[in-house]
């Protein structure tokens, strides 16, 4: 399989120490995956994981699907993700989005007014500091005045942002390397997403879409929504991503049990399931709808049943795809 095609893997959870990483680390070494990504975590911090996992030899590609910009100024988010590209030589994405407002008015005192408009300034003035110029932003949420101090080459930092919406693939485009997208059906990023992301970029290229698809593997004694359920649950509640599964033909009544939602996921393919040969033909049905990077979460077995049966369903599936490439 061509290492461009190959996907990327994602850390399920949020780690309580270095070890609870290490086998998707691993697994994304053995088989020279794309890239080792984790959402925000408010218990291991991210970017000192993937450095003490270099410093154990596990020098990854990696990447932050999102971190949440409240927690940080576009500063010293660029100083972070810079670091590490030195630290490991590898490319690091910096994927951030704006995070719940409940989450925003516990840092700030108020949910933020749009908060498209905080992420698109914290985007912008993080990749005109990557760029190595001198940021210059007087914004409603970010004012930065000043340049990164320089340093050595390093591996290319690319400036990622959750995009759920077509206004925000239209705002994060200008500035942005890499749309990062959680739970979105493939046929919705080709037919919504990406000419959204083309409309915004203007002369620039264009970012390229990496999408998390979650997975499991049909074995005896599991049950796929109980799967689903156990890794989306929270997203399954949250109004802006029942408004993006709507646009997608996915009609979800915010009022319906979770078992409902999840298992309209399922049947609505979302949530892949089925033998290793089904789900790598999924996946190539997103490479095919312009999804640069699929990224695997085997989160619901992950949560359901064990940490080795998530990695045993993952390795069946990069089994699965090499076959598939021949």
């Amino acid at each position: 399989m061509p290492s461009r095609a190959k996907p990327a893997v994602m850390i399920p959870h949020q780690p309580d120490c270095v070890d609870d990483a290490l086998p998707y680390a691993e697994l994304v070494a053995r088989h020279r995956a794309r890239r080792l990504w984790t959402g925000q975590s408010l218990r291991l911090d991210a970017f000192q994981l993937f450095a003490h996992l270099a410093g154990r030899g596990l020098r990854l590609p990696v990447g932050t699907g999102v971190s949440l910009t409240p927690l940080r100024t576009p500063y010293d988010a660029a100083v972070q993700a810079r670091s590490l590209a030195l630290i490991t030589g590898r490319p690091v994405v910096m994927g951030y989005g704006p995070a719940t407002p409940g989450f925003v008015a516990s840092l700030r005192g108020a949910p933020y007014r749009s908060p498209r408009t905080a992420a698109a300034e914290f985007l912008t003035a993080a990749r005109a500091l990557l760029d190595g110029g001198t940021a210059d932003l007087a914004g409603e949420y970010h004012h930065v005045r000043t340049a990164l101090t320089p340093t050595r080459p390093h591996p290319v930092v690319e400036v990622g942002a959750g995009v759920l919406r077509p206004a925000m693939a239209r705002s994060a485009a200008p500035v942005t390397d890499v749309a990062i997208t959680w739970l979105t059906p493939a046929d919705y990023v080709r037919d919504t997403l990406v000419p959204a992301l083309r409309d915004g970029a203007g002369d620039r290229r264009p970012p390229r879409v990496a999408t998390v698809v979650h997975l499991a593997v049909d074995r005896p004694g599991r049950d796929p929504a109980r799967l689903a359920a156990a890794v989306l649950a929270g997203h399954l509640s949250a109004p802006h991503y029942l408004d993006m599964l709507r646009r997608a033909g996915v009609t979800i009544r915010a009022e319906d049990d979770l078992s409902v939602k999840a298992k309209q996921l399922v049947d609505a393919g979302v949530f892949v399931y089925g033998s290793p040969a089904h789900i790598a033909r999924e996946l190539a049905r997103h490479r095919a709808a312009g999804i640069d990077e699929v990224i695997l979460n085997a989160g619901g077995v992950h949560f359901t049943h064990s940490v080795q049966e998530a990695l045993a369903d993952l390795e069946d599936v990069f089994t699965a795809l090499e076959e598939h490439h021949g």
